[in-house]
């Protein structure tokens, strides 16, 4: 059978054992809808979910249930409820730029999809996945949901599977066959001993512990294994033989392990336990090192531990990572509470993560931006843990807005605004110390400092930037007018530009071209006399590139574009060429040259694709649909004209409600309507909007279908009229928005501005 879609992680070993368990989940599968496996931690719940998920001998029936394919949501770093939604939403790879609160994207995504969600590690969420469990169930009827969690979610309708220890023969066969990876070549462990026997007996058949235990082997014999860990039983048991708990037989077992690590280990097992995700090793020599645990050693270090599976090595786009599991994670917090240093490592953790936030943004303008994208994307569980240290320590705002501010690139360039929404709305939000309290002079000047400093005045821009994007034109003029207002006030001319180029694109996008043209001018200038250089600024040119060509001046669009794409093949910067290629297309495709507007888009629609920029990539299929009409092909018009429908349902308001960019799909819809008719136009339309992202981006990338006729050409809306606007550049002399501001706080707040 063919493999389904989904996310579900490589199987770095041999599954062993578990036949009848794997044999039952996989009936369960045929007839629950919410079906919840539970045991202790180790037990390897995990593991059998998803090699259940993925397994090979599962029914036709569940290949075609599950035609959208099988999804793992990994929860256990997730602490806040707000978040549960965002986590989802980001495990099925959803893409949403609407503004839509993203349990609503939920529920429009799986409306009509038929798949699998594995939901793993949601025990210290599990009210609030539950109710989100049961609100998606009973809202999308071809949802399945597989939950894997340390107690059950309590819903109606849901099958509770406990999962108990391996069997004894099961259990000597993984550790078999993981001693014969620990040393491979030599002889084979002989499953059957008594030896053998004894300790995975004495380890009560959890997995992990049976892993760990087999790591040692590189060091110990089976019979001296089982002489210290039995001695350790009896320990807790005071010299009795009995049975123990199946929680304190893992702690035992992962206390062993402990125990047998060099102090570097443990040093370095308990520090690691403060990142929440994956990590890297430039981290952990960030992070880790000290007097005690030199910076020389940690490769090492890192080495022993991960020899011994205290920590896993796994491979990622951004390159290898290494990660704890929970239980394992867990055991060296207790560890670093005991030294007292967990606040401290806490800090340290937050400081990497300010300082690879600060590393992305500066190394995005570079041809770097899509290791950037992958970057960011593997730090997402260790930068909300960052962000939320911020905003839970009293006096540390301030790092929380400008670790959610300076990670702009990543909310708007790579498909995260509801997320960066998220966090940037909870970062500017007024503390405690805001509730309005009588104070002394000095904490009314430090308050006063910390609502008007550069963090808040980037995240209040950024803000308003993200809410354009979204839709939201309320919420992003509240946010860029106190920003300019500030800005003005304090003398900030970096972020009063910002804050007016933010307002001249929600102009552009609301149709009012010629304010539009006068705020991206009046910031163009700012940035050019603060020497203001990056993707931003580029986006700014060709967004004032935009506004001209919707007022007919081509020859200055074309020529604004052709310089932010030089400035971009010197930099290496991909994002906002993408946009510079789709005013270049708009401009060929006016003056009727076809193949070079197809050509261009293509590009752009491929770079918009690997970021996630659903926004670039809507606009640019919307014209390519205009392009196709031009062509000739007016059914393939109509399959991306719904294609691009269905996209604008993540995007926000279709051609943002402005009757500007709205003017070309209206004519390609006349167009093609007339040469097909609308039965067909319709039947056309409802074929692209069936398709998922993939399958247009593939579909437009493909390039012109072939045809027996030539091409009918399609007449633009309205001509150029270069000459009229020609000599209209950025620096155009006695243009008086573009002189201003000068830097100066006098000259910040002036009618450019307003």
């Amino acid at each position: 059978m063919r493999p389904v879609p989904g996310n579900l992680p490589a199987e770095l070993n041999r599954f062993v054992g578990r036949a009848d368990e794997l044999t039952e989940l996989t009936r369960l599968l045929t007839g629950f809808r919410l079906i919840t496996l539970v045991g202790v931690g180790g037990v390897g719940k995990t593991r059998l979910a998803v090699h259940a998920a993925r397994n090979p001998r599962r029914s036709a029936d569940l290949e075609k249930r599950y035609c959208d394919g099988v999804w793992l949501a990994e929860l256990s770093a997730i602490r806040d409820p707000g978040l549960l939604d965002h986590a989802l939403v980001d495990a099925l790879r959803i893409t949403d730029h609407s503004g839509r609160h993203p349990r609503e994207v939920l529920r429009t995504h799986l409306a009509d999809r038929g798949l699998l969600l594995v939901l793993d590690g949601f025990e210290q969420l599990v009210d609030a996945c539950a109710e989100l469990v049961r609100d998606l169930l009973r809202r999308c009827p071809g949802l399945q949901v597989l939950a894997v969690g340390r107690r059950p979610l309590r819903l109606g309708g849901e099958r509770t599977v406990p999962l108990a220890p391996m069997s004894d023969t099961d259990a000597a066969r993984l550790f078999a066959d993981r001693a014969a990876d620990m040393a491979p070549g030599s002889r084979p462990l002989d499953e059957h001993s008594d030896a053998v026997r004894e300790l995975c007996r004495r380890l009560d058949g959890i997995p992990l512990a049976l892993e760990l235990a087999a790591a040692r082997l590189r060091a110990l014999s089976v019979d001296q294994i089982l002489r210290r860990i039995d001695n350790r039983f009896q320990l807790l048991t005071g010299g009795a033989r009995g049975e123990l708990p199946r929680h304190r037989t893992l702690r035992t077992a992962i206390g062993w392990s402990h125990e047998l690590c060099t102090p570097a280990e443990r040093l370095l097992w308990a520090r690691l336990s403060v990142f929440a995700g994956p990590f890297d090793l430039e981290a952990v020599e960030y992070v880790c090192v000290s007097p005690d645990l030199p910076d020389e050693s940690v490769l090492d270090v890192l080495g022993e531990l991960i020899a011994q599976s205290v920590v896993v090595r796994e491979e990622s786009p951004a390159g290898p990572r290494y990660r704890m599991l929970d239980t394992v994670r867990a055991y060296g917090a207790e560890w670093l509470a005991a030294l007292a240093d967990t606040d401290r490592m806490r800090r340290r953790h937050r400081d990497w993560y300010m300082g690879l936030v600060t590393w992305c943004e500066l190394d995005w303008f570079s041809p770097r931006q899509a290791e950037i994208a992958a970057c960011a994307d593997s730090a997402l569980p260790n930068l909300r843990a960052a962000i939320e240290l911020c905003l839970e320590t009293e006096g540390e705002a301030s790092l929380g807005r400008h670790l959610t501010g300076t990670l702009w690139f990543y909310w708007a360039g790579c498909g995260r605004l509801t997320e960066g929404r998220h966090w940037l709305e909870r970062a500017l939000a007024p503390t405690d110390r805001d509730d309005g309290a009588p104070r002394d002079q000095e904490q009314e000047q430090n308050r006063d400092r910390d609502r008007h400093d550069g963090a808040r005045l980037k995240a209040l821009w950024v803000l308003g930037y993200v809410a354009i994007l979204q839709g939201d034109n309320t919420a992003a003029v509240g946010a860029l007018y106190e920003c300019r207002a500030e800005a003005a006030r304090t003398g900030d001319a970096l972020a009063h530009a910002y804050a007016v180029h933010r307002l001249g694109c929600l102009a552009l996008l609301t149709g009012d071209m010629p304010r539009a043209e006068r705020l991206l001018r009046s910031a163009l200038g700012t940035y050019r006399e603060l020497g203001e250089i990056n993707s931003n600024v580029l986006m700014g040119q060709t967004e004032l590139a935009l506004s001209l060509v919707f007022q007919g001046d081509l020859d200055t669009a074309v020529a604004l574009c052709a310089d932010v794409r030089e400035i971009c093949e010197d930099s290496g910067e991909r994002w906002a060429r993408s946009y510079a290629l789709y005013v270049h297309a708009y401009a060929a495709w006016t003056r009727g040259r076809l193949g070079e507007a197809r050509a261009l888009l293509t590009e752009a629609v491929a770079t918009h694709h690997t970021f996630n920029d659903l926004v670039g990539l809507v606009l640019a299929m919307e014209l390519l649909a205009l392009v196709t009409a031009a062509e000739g092909d007016a059914a393939e018009a109509a399959v991306l004209q719904g294609a691009a429908t269905r996209l604008w349902q993540s995007v926000g308001a279709p051609l943002f409600g402005s009757p500007t960019f709205g003017a070309q799909r209206e004519q390609c819809e006349r167009r093609a309507t007339e040469l097909l008719g609308a039965e067909s136009y319709g039947e056309h339309v409802a074929e692209g909007r069936a398709l998922p992202p993939a399958a247009v981006v593939e579909r437009a990338l493909a390039g012109p279908r072939g045809r027996s006729a030539p091409p009918r050409q399609l007449s633009p809306g309205r001509r150029p009229t270069p000459e009229s606007r020609a000599d209209r550049g950025t620096d155009r002399e006695g243009d008086r928005e573009t002189r201003e501001p000068a830097g100066s706080p006098g000259q910040i707040g002036g009618e450019a501005a307003g």
